[in-house]
Order: structure tokens, then C-alpha cells, then sequence
């Protein structure tokens, strides 16, 4: 087995393990953000097939190269009113809608002949002045927003909460979102993904409710 293999091999059976102490299931988002079309490819063959990146160009590029695999694209990073068509046009996911004027664009500029877009909203769940994410007062509104627009479809909430060292701190960040997820499905139902939790607490968040994990130095190694 090569090290790729051992380290996706080692990180399902953590989320599978966790997902099965918390009770509900859990998958896992490959983040390969800087990492080459080669790396992706890898994964792929070992049954990967959702990939999360921060970049629109970025992301494009490894789309055209990849292109013979069937693939789902996450947009996990910021998103600028001006890249709007390309994400509707090219991702399966958007995991950080953050504003309402994102809705409107993405809507209209959704194939025809693709399934309708997959959106999360992004919360700063800790008010942190250097991160994206609405304020959790204004998901039900986005919510709804999202609901209403029939090229997008609401899976539910996204949120990068503060590294903190004090996993106390950090668990109970994960329960604040969890508790608004929850609070999102009394109104949307179908709204059915958690993205919490990276490769150093990822276990943690599942614990508190995530259903995708968001994972990359534990699979590819630490940023160049």
C-alpha cells in the first residue's frame, strides 16, 4: 500500500467510527486546494469522489484536467459576485452562500441540463471579524431565499469556527451550529448536511452533529 492508501484508508475508518458513536452518517470532503490534478487522481482511484477548493480558476483548470472523472466540486471558499456563472456553471456544491445578492445570479445562471445547484450557507459562527460567514440571525432569511430560487437547492449550513485550542470552547462552537441546523430543517426538511470539522477535530464535530467533514493535511499533506 502506498501512503496515499493508508492515509484515506485510515481516515474513513476514523469518520465511519465516529459517525457510528454519534449516530448518524458522515462522509468525507478530500480538500485539495493547491494540490495538483495528479493528487486528485489518486484519491480518486482509491473511491474519492467529492473535492473541495478554495479557488474558482484554481478549481477550473483541474476540472478540465479530471474531466474524465466522475467527480463532485465543492466551492468551499469565498465567493465574489463576479465569479457567480462560472460556480453555477461549473461546481455540484456551493458551501459558502453568505449574502442574499449571491442567490439571484447563481439561480439564473444554472444550466437548463444540470440538477439544481447544492448550497450551504456559510455561518461565522464566531463572530471573527477576518472570516466569511453571515451572522447566525440571518440564516432563516437566507434560508428562505434559497428555498425559493428553483435552480438552487438548500442541503443545509457550512462553518469554519474558531482553531481554538480549548476543545470545550470548540465543541460548543460545534453545538451552536448544530442547534441552528437543527432549527433550519423545522422549516426545510430536506436540508440535510453539517460541513464542520477539519482534519484536526474532525472527530469532534461529528460527535456535535457534522455530516461532512472537510479534510486535507490528513490526506494530502500540509500545504505548500
Amino acid at each position: 500500500m502506498t501512503s496515499s492508501d493508508v492515509a484515506y484508508a485510515t481516515i474513513c475508518d476514523r469518520v465511519g467510527a465516529a459517525a457510528l458513536r454519534a449516530g448518524h452518517p458522515a462522509r468525507v470532503l478530500a480538500v485539495s486546494k493547491t494540490k495538483p490534478a495528479a493528487s486528485i487522481r489518486e484519491l480518486a482511484g482509491l473511491g474519492q469522489r467529492e473535492f473541495g477548493e478554495n479557488y474558482v480558476q484554481e478549481a477550473l483548470a483541474k476540472q478540465r484536467e479530471l474531466g474524465d472523472l466522475q467527480l463532485q466540486w465543492h466551492l468551499i471558499g469565498p465567493l465574489q459576485s463576479n465569479k457567480c456563472r462560472e460556480v453555477s456553471e461549473h461546481f455540484d456544491w456551493l458551501e459558502s452562500l453568505d449574502r442574499e445578492k449571491l442567490i439571484a445570479p447563481l439561480n439564473r445562471y444554472r444550466p437548463d441540463d444540470k440538477p439544481p445547484l447544492n448550497v450551504l450557507i456559510q455561518v461565522n459562527i464566531d463572530a471573527e471579524a477576518s472570516k466569511s460567514g453571515c451572522a447566525p440571525g440571518s440564516v432563516p432569511g437566507l434560508a428562505q431565499r434559497i428555498a425559493e430560487a428553483p435552480r438552487l437547492l438548500l442541503r443545509g449550513l457550512m462553518a469554519i469556527p474558531e482553531p481554538n485550542p480549548d476543545l470545550a470552547l470548540r465543541r460548543a462552537a460545534f453545538r451552536r451550529m448544530r442547534e441552528l441546523f437543527d432549527d433550519v430543517r423545522k422549516d426545510h426538511p430536506g436540508a440535510d448536511t453539517l460541513s464542520l470539522g477539519m482534519s484536526d477535530d474532525f472527530e469532534l464535530a461529528i460527535g456535535e452533529g457534522a455530516t461532512l467533514v472537510r479534510i486535507g493535511t490528513a490526506l494530502f499533506g500540509a500545504r505548500q
